[in-house]
């Protein structure tokens, strides 16, 4: 199959599949006689592990390793891609947290902005990211 049926299969645009192709995670079986990447279903199911990947959260190089086990299991084990994905969770629960503590303080931010329309010398918001209050 073509990039394009490729594209209409996994959801994944050309652009983005030509790109996994230049990071090393996705490599069309064959290139027919104009040059054009030839994709077999085995190329498909590893677009479609790929884009599970991303919708994950996993890094490409989080992909490729996880990639490296599924394409050669035997060489692998199990708590390899455990690691990875313990790994990932303690990244997402970190960025939960900091996502927290700026909801914390725009609110507080927000609490102290009356809102007003007088001039912007007054913007308690501004006052306090200026560090004057």
């Amino acid at each position: 199959m073509k990039i394009s049926e490729l594209e209409k299969q996994t959801g994944i645009s050309a652009h983005t599949l030509r790109y996994y192709e230049k990071a090393g995670l996705l490599t069309a079986s064959h290139r027919n006689a104009n040059n054009y990447r030839e994709y077999n279903q085995d190329d498909l199911a590893t677009a479609k592990f790929i884009f599970a990947c991303k919708n994950s959260g996993f890094t490409l190089a989080d992909t490729s390793a996880l990639l490296a086990i599924k394409d050669n299991k035997e060489q692998h084990v199990c708590a390899e891609a455990k690691i990875i994905t313990n790994n990932k969770i303690k990244q997402i629960t970190e960025q939960i947290e900091q996502l927290k503590k700026m909801q914390s303080t725009l609110t507080k931010l927000e609490k102290i902005c009356h809102g007003g329309s007088q001039s912007a010398e007054f913007c308690s918001i501004i006052a306090a990211l200026e560090g004057e209050q």
